[in-house]
């Protein structure tokens, strides 16, 4: 019998080629052939997941559970800021009331700048806190807020700012600080601070978050003319603002609780 002729190799050609497909039905085993049984489709679409590497859900049922919107985050960085407002003071209380150093260099530097600045200016900045400025303000804001039919929002809004003399009243009785400029107390917290900061901010935060730069500069304001104008120690403002802090984030907090408790209404494509 003959032997099949052999391919036109020389001894010497010791080199190893990579094999060569030939064709037939090896050509149905290669990466992205038909019926190959590999992972990649002929027609560039991508595989779809294997069943034995899916996830399973509750129960044990297939298919992975979404991921949980995060509402927790921005609750929780509100109870902490609150708090931080809270500790802070509770501090500076302790310190106006039992005359501590931080009392002492309050007084110091208050007495230092007061009369500084543009009288004209100073005096309309600390006006910025008064109810006839402040109220006209926040009061266009719970009217735009209701006409775009946030009624809680708007009602935590008023309810903020009735809640400002109820909580700085007691608080003057009970501390008795005398003024820069007199010997009469009930100068902390200031008043006039704590309605500037709870009239603006509130605006802001029902007519839209771009305007809170506005709202922070207009309460920085209001705070720099009372202390300028001798109406009250720089820590006066500055307690007030921590109250108003915490009063201003429970309220936020608890809208949103209940915005979130409150199922969403989907209407069908019209």
């Amino acid at each position: 019998m003959r032997e099949t002729p052999r391919s036109q190799e020389t001894a010497g050609d010791s080199r190893a080629w990579p094999p060569q497909l030939r064709p037939g039905r090896a050509l149905a085993h290669t990466t992205g052939a038909s019926g190959s049984g590999t992972p990649h489709r002929s027609d560039g679409r991508p595989p779809q997941t294997p069943r034995g590497a899916r996830q399973t859900g509750p129960g044990g049922r297939s298919g992975t559970t979404p991921p949980v919107p995060g509402r927790p985050t921005p609750f929780l960085l509100a109870a902490v800021s609150a708090a931080l407002c809270a500790v802070l003071f509770a501090v500076i209380t302790w310190q106006i009331v039992d005359h501590g150093p931080l009392r002492a260099l309050d007084e110091r530097s208050g007495r230092a700048v007061v009369g500084e600045g543009p009288t004209g200016l100073t005096e309309f900045l600390a006006d910025l806190g008064t109810m006839q400025v402040a109220l006209p303000v926040l009061g266009a804001a719970v009217a735009y807020a209701l006409y775009r039919r946030r009624r809680t929002q708007a009602l935590a809004a008023v309810l903020a700012i009735a809640l400002v003399p109820a909580l700085v009243a007691p608080l003057k009785a009970l501390t008795g600080r005398p003024g820069p400029l007199t010997a009469e107390t009930g100068y902390y917290p200031s008043g006039h601070a704590a309605t500037a900061m709870v009239a603006y901010v509130g605006a802001a935060l029902l007519i839209g978050r771009w305007l809170m730069p506005v709202a922070a500069l207009l309460t920085a304001a209001t705070g720099i003319g009372l202390v300028l104008r001798g109406y009250h120690w720089p820590l006066d403002v500055l307690g007030s603002w921590c109250l108003c802090a915490v009063l201003l984030l429970l309220i936020t907090m608890c809208t949103r609780r209940s915005s979130w408790r409150t199922p969403s209404r989907r209407t069908g494509p019209s």
